[in-house]
């Protein structure tokens, strides 16, 4: 099997290119960067996902693209955001029609059906929200529906995963921003703390997009479909928050703001940045004072059933790989 994996640097995509190449694939990275840390078996191909051109001819010769590249965040540019989740997807998508790809497995987000409100417990008949409070949940519900519509053209065939919040030892995003808050003392609890959120750990956001690779190789009816991914049961957000800093003797969130207020802070926040063209990211928005303060958990029993999904590490297993991890790297 020759695979292609799009953002191979990224979190995701480095585990997932490791363990294709470990399964005896033919594993071809694209990214913007050198990728030092990836193995020198794995070929690296240096370029922006949005020159058509650099994607049409790095897709040829392979028969399975993974497609894990995007412009995360809750703040930035409308257009970026747009030209690399939209216009990036679409251009690997024609590449993948164009050069008789088999199968295309998309890296999508449960942000893409997320407003504001609790979402408990839902699968994956939800619709997606009248509007969105980021550009990022906006442009991959857009890329999402994109990928959807390509299964059955010339052959390909297409599925989506949503995995929810990547965790695990060498995430550079969740777990790290936590930890910086937390140090700083700007680490604040939104809303009563009881809110219940899904997340995934590495090893089995890897296992998902595997499974649904080969029940695409195995002809089984799931193309065209969507797929949350996560560790199963939802964690209480704010327990998990305090028992992982507790781990790591860090100082413990002290301070509170009640869900209205922080959306109100973060609309101001929002207006102030926009207003001024700020790009760093402010500390506080909408869509984070919702993510913050409501429960947004989902089931996963379509994955089970279509893909044999069932998570092989459980977020106590999790923590713990995590904690250790953090005390080796203070060691180190």
């Amino acid at each position: 099997m020759k695979v292609l994996v799009t953002g191979g640097g990224g979190f995701l995509g480095s585990r997932l290119a490791q363990k294709l190449l470990e399964q005896g694939a033919e594993v071809t990275v694209l990214g913007r960067r050198n990728y030092i840390h990836l193995s020198p078996q794995i070929k690296m191909v240096q370029l922006d996902i949005r020159d058509r051109d650099a994607v049409l001819k790095a897709v040829e010769g392979h028969d399975t693209v993974f497609h894990a590249a995007s412009i995360p965040g809750i703040w930035g540019n409308d257009r970026e955001f747009f030209s690399i989740n939209v216009n990036g997807t679409q251009n690997i998508i024609d590449a993948c029609l164009v050069h008789n790809v088999s199968r295309l497995i998309y890296t999508s987000s449960p942000s893409v059906v997320y407003g504001q409100k609790d979402m408990v417990d839902v699968d994956e008949s939800t619709p997606s929200p009248q509007s969105y409070l980021c550009s990022y949940s906006r442009t991959k519900a857009l890329a999402e529906k994109q990928v959807m519509s390509a299964n059955g053209e010339m052959g390909l065939r297409t599925i989506s995963l949503r995995p929810h919040l990547i965790w695990g030892p060498g995430d550079p995003h969740l777990v790290p921003r936590v930890i910086q808050k937390a140090e700083s003392g700007r680490l604040v609890q939104v809303g009563d703390g009881d809110n219940r959120v899904s997340i995934v750990y590495i090893d089995n956001a890897v296992d998902a997009h595997l499974l649904a690779c080969r029940a695409l190789q195995d002809g089984k009816p799931v193309g065209g479909n969507c797929y949350f991914i996560t560790d199963g049961d939802p964690v209480l957000l704010w327990k998990w928050i305090k028992d992982l800093l507790e781990a790591l003797d860090l100082p413990p969130v002290t301070k509170r703001i009640s869900c209205t207020s922080a959306r109100i802070l973060g609309g101001a926040m929002e207006l102030i940045y926009g207003v001024m063209r700020i790009k760093s990211e402010p500390p506080m928005t909408r869509f984070l004072a919702s993510q913050l303060s409501t429960s947004h958990y989902y089931k996963t029993s379509r994955a089970k059933k279509d893909l044999g999904y069932v998570p092989r590490v459980g977020p106590e297993e999790g923590m713990q790989k995590l904690i250790e991890y953090f005390k080796s790297q203070k060691v180190n």
